[in-house]
């Protein structure tokens, strides 16, 4: 009998399929230009927004926004941007009035669009008082496929 139960789940094993990769996979063209924060206690003007900047334009304007109070482009790992090529998304938070707060992105692309999972997380524990406004800013290769945020 025991044979018999070995067999059979011996049988069963090897007639498995393997299962199937999601339809979904992390999308590994996404280059970080910056992330961090702006310290202007919301001087720059920047409302809490999930942006796709596709222009030049757009670009140098959000540039010229983010830079009005203090340089922060200058730790960017780059400001020119071929958008034949690319995509931006900028992501904003709110302006808080402690630190310790951040942005996070997971990028799954698929066949219908491309999907931004924003993760906003807060500091644990005593945090400093600073008034600041958390940013995230990469770059991901040019679709015809819509963004979407969640």
């Amino acid at each position: 009998m025991n044979k018999f139960l070995g067999l059979l789940i011996l049988l069963f094993a090897l007639n498995c399929k393997p299962t199937q990769q999601p339809k979904d996979m992390t999308y590994e063209k996404v280059v970080v230009i910056g992330k961090g924060s702006l310290y202007g206690s919301g001087a720059e003007g920047i409302d809490k927004a999930n942006l796709v900047i596709s222009n030049p334009e757009d670009w140098e304007g959000l540039l010229q926004k983010m830079n009005s109070v203090n340089k922060v482009s200058d730790s960017f790992s780059e400001t020119e941007i071929d958008f034949s090529k690319y995509r931006v998304i900028a992501v904003f938070d709110d302006v808080k009035t402690t630190g310790g707060h951040s942005i996070a992105l997971n990028v799954m692309d698929n066949s219908d669009h491309v999907l931004i999972d924003v993760i906003y997380k807060s500091p644990n524990g005593i945090a400093n008082t600073a008034m600041m406004q958390p940013y995230y800013i990469a770059k991901l290769i040019k679709s015809d496929r819509p963004i979407r945020f969640k």
